[in-house]
């Protein structure tokens, strides 16, 4: 059955999704995208729509995917109750193994905040999380999001650059800056 199917892959993501939603992109990508469930295509529709919204990418991610795939699975499934209810389960999946995993050990990291070997597991954990978030970029370098021609991925580079220009250089705010590039695609694209 779908749903059964779902919890299990968003129960693996909750557990091995480490450092926030960008570092569990590649597992997610993996476990829907690998399982046929969704295209590559939608994939990378679904980050920019987590982005675009309130709350994490994770949780936003889990949400479109269990409403959607279980209608895509069985003509059985078409009612959006289902979609609905694939939609709790989901979300609420992903979030268990986080909730019992940080009300267990926030006791003990309290009680324990100043050991060398507590301040040693976090230090090790911080490149492995800047690594997780590198291999979700690069996941989302492909030619749904810069195009399959050499002109789209040149624009789509010019784009890029010129946004964190702006950012970077000067005091414009990233909401015109995100509308900025939003236009320049449209214009461009």
């Amino acid at each position: 059955m779908i749903f059964l199917r779902l919890i299990w892959s968003y129960l693996k993501i909750g557990l091995f999704g480490f450092g926030g939603g960008y570092a569990m992109l590649a597992l997610i990508e993996s476990e829907i995208v690998g399982n046929g469930w969704i295209s590559e295509k939608t994939f990378t529709d679904i980050v920019a729509i987590s982005q675009m919204t309130p709350g994490p990418i994770g949780i936003n991610s889990a949400t479109y995917i269990g409403y959607v795939v279980p209608q895509q699975a069985s003509p059985d499934f078409s009612n959006p109750a289902w979609g609905i209810l694939g939609s709790i389960i989901c979300t609420l999946v992903v979030v268990l193994p986080s909730f019992l995993l940080v009300s267990y050990t926030s006791h003990f990291i309290k009680r324990h905040k100043e050991s060398a070997i507590v301040k040693g597991v976090f230090m090790g954990l911080r490149p492995v999380v800047v690594g997780l978030i590198a291999s979700a970029a690069m996941l989302l370098m492909n030619s749904a999001n810069f195009g399959s021609t050499t002109p789209d991925v040149l624009w789509s580079i010019a784009i890029c650059a010129a946004a964190f220009c702006v950012v970077f250089f000067t005091k414009v705010h990233p909401i015109l800056v995100i509308i900025g590039a939003g236009l320049a695609g449209y214009l461009i694209f």
